[in-house]
């Protein structure tokens, strides 16, 4: 794919929202996913910090992946009422997430990470806090319907870009963090690494 960068960096996912971040920011890019056990990591990791969790997830994915020059990992984690969320496994799950999330306050955890030869160069993450607003029943059937299963691939079960949006009544953070990557750090690391110009 063309863009600002010289050489290209490899994009550890298949992320739909990623690869729309770097190909609008004009990072020249190839993807093939990683393949991890995020369960098994997180499970290891139990009881560390939401972003903790976030950045090794990224750091595994970003090291899973062999090509030459960079590799780029990205995950994210949401919190609510201090209990960690991973993507809904089915619908019915997906509906009885947006039950607990009703009212409460989510916290995104987005994290990236580079990779060079195996070896992790750069790590960062950011948190954005998202207000949930009162859903009621009938709203989260409708929503399901409409946006059942493209969200099961989305951690918080939404689409900001999309429906998604009808969740919250407030938003607080970077709207790349919400949409699954802290962008702004990663241009700068790669500023720094040399892949794009300063």
């Amino acid at each position: 794919m063309s863009g600002i960068s010289g050489s290209g960096i490899v994009l550890a996912s298949n992320s739909a929202s990623r690869k729309a971040m770097l190909e609008a920011a004009g990072v020249a890019f190839t993807a093939q996913a990683a393949d991890i056990d995020e369960r098994a990591l997180e499970a290891e990791m139990e009881g560390a910090e939401p972003a903790e969790v976030a950045q090794a997830l990224a750091a595994a994915k970003a090291a899973a992946v062999t090509a030459d020059g960079f590799v780029l990992g990205s995950d994210s984690l949401v919190e609510v009422d201090g209990r960690r969320f991973d993507k809904p496994q089915s619908r019915e799950q997906a509906a009885e997430h947006l039950r607990f999330f009703s009212g409460k306050v989510m916290t995104l955890h987005s994290a990236a990470a580079l990779a060079r030869d195996g070896q992790i160069v750069w790590v960062g993450s950011d948190f954005a806090r998202l207000r949930v607003r009162e859903l009621s029943e009938d709203f989260i059937e409708a929503y399901l319907n409409a946006e059942w299963p493209a969200v099961s691939c989305c951690v918080g079960v939404f689409r900001i870009e999309g429906p998604g949006v009808q969740l919250f009544e407030t938003i607080m953070g970077d709207q790349f963090t919400v949409l699954g990557m802290p962008l702004l750090q990663l241009l700068d690391a790669l500023r720094d690494e040399g892949m794009l110009p300063g």
